[in-house]
């Protein structure tokens, strides 16, 4: 399976000590750790479908090595505050390493201080970390290629001349990994279709009940669209749902890989998903972590993008195949991340970059 953009790894090679990389918490020590490792991974929600998929991949690299005792924990749904006081023991009881994967990177300024000032190496996840951190390594996806590559996947479904409205919704307002999803899902649409009348986004809210009830009222308020396209990872869930109570047919997409999503894929309620490859960026973090301490290597700086792939009837069956379990998805991925972690600087850019 060919991944857009990018791709990511079992095993680091040295090359991954980059020069001129690390911060001032990751520096090459020399040290090189061989006994068990206390590591964490601080994400977002144990509700949702893309953080899980985020701290399974960070499972894997950790039961890969054999000898990391990880603390993957979140709270049950989005919410900062208690992810702080998560991360905030991790500090305590994780001093090899924490990856961080949050809604709310800007509650972790000072947390992310105190880890660096404790000498506790961290990655951030999925989201860029906050300005004023010592943290310079970002796993994460470019969203607006995620964007991107779901509104190329709408256009081909839709002629040149045609009109109509477009709805958009938002899980998250304000959030600005998925406002970089619709800019580059709406920059594909006003190209490549300019007659179309674009709508939103609307907030879509991001829990399981909540994003149905919004899209409900969505989808109501606008009977006369042609088309509901979402960003985030329930809108996939949602919107086939609706089209099953209702009995009415739209032309449905999201992002993100929710196994419900991916049935609505085969059965063709959705056209396509937009997968930002979660269980990668969990994988790449905490392996890039285990490294830094087995090998005595310094941390990549930068933004590892590891890719974007488009989930259609073309590929579905590979992908439902590949989400079965825990072993399927690291069969899956195996070459991926060693072709990956094989040449790091085919990865990483300026962090700045990170779109």
């Amino acid at each position: 399976m060919k991944i857009k953009s990018l791709t990511l790894a079992t095993v680091l090679i040295g090359s991954v000590a980059l020069a001129g990389c690390g911060s001032s918490d990751s520096g090459d020590s020399g040290k090189k750790k061989s006994g068990t490792l206390k590591m964490g991974f601080i994400y977002a929600s144990t509700t949702q479908n893309p953080f899980q998929e985020m701290a399974f991949g960070a499972k894997a690299a950790a039961a890969a090595d054999g000898k990391v005792t990880l603390n993957a924990a979140a709270p049950t749904g989005v919410n900062g505050p208690a992810q702080v006081q998560l991360f905030r023991s991790a500090i305590r009881n994780s001093r090899d390493g924490i990856g961080l994967q949050s809604l709310a990177p800007d509650l972790f300024v000072r947390p992310l201080v105190q880890a660096d000032d404790d000498g506790v190496p961290t990655v951030a996840v999925d989201a860029a970390p906050p300005a004023g951190t010592k943290t310079t390594l970002f796993v994460g996806n470019s969203n607006t290629e995620v964007g991107r590559a779901l509104g190329e996947e709408f256009i081909k479904r839709v002629p040149k001349d045609a009109k109509g409205e477009v709805v958009i919704g938002n899980d998250i307002p304000g959030l600005r990994l998925l406002e970089q999803r619709i800019e580059g899902l709406t920059a594909v649409i006003k190209k490549e279709r300019p007659n179309l009348t674009i709508k939103g986004p609307f907030d879509a809210k991001s829990e399981p009940t909540d994003n149905y009830n919004a899209w409900n009222s969505i989808v109501k308020a606008n009977p006369n669209a042609m088309a509901y396209l979402g960003v985030g990872g329930q809108d996939g869930v949602s919107l086939p749902l609706i089209q099953k109570q209702t009995g009415r047919k739209f032309l449905a997409g999201s992002c993100d890989i929710d196994p419900a999503a991916l049935k609505a894929v085969k059965d063709g309620s959705l056209f396509a998903l937009s997968s930002p490859e979660h269980w990668l960026k969990g994988y790449v973090a905490l392996q890039l972590l285990i490294d830094h301490q087995r090998k005595g290597t310094k941390l990549p700086e930068g933004w590892w993008n590891p890719g974007t792939l488009v989930i259609n009837s073309a590929n579905i069956d590979e992908i439902m195949k590949r989400q079965v379990n825990e072993q399927s998805r690291t069969a899956y991925f195996k070459a991926i991340t060693q072709q990956q972690l094989s040449d790091p600087s085919k990865y990483l850019k300026p962090l700045e970059q990170a779109n």
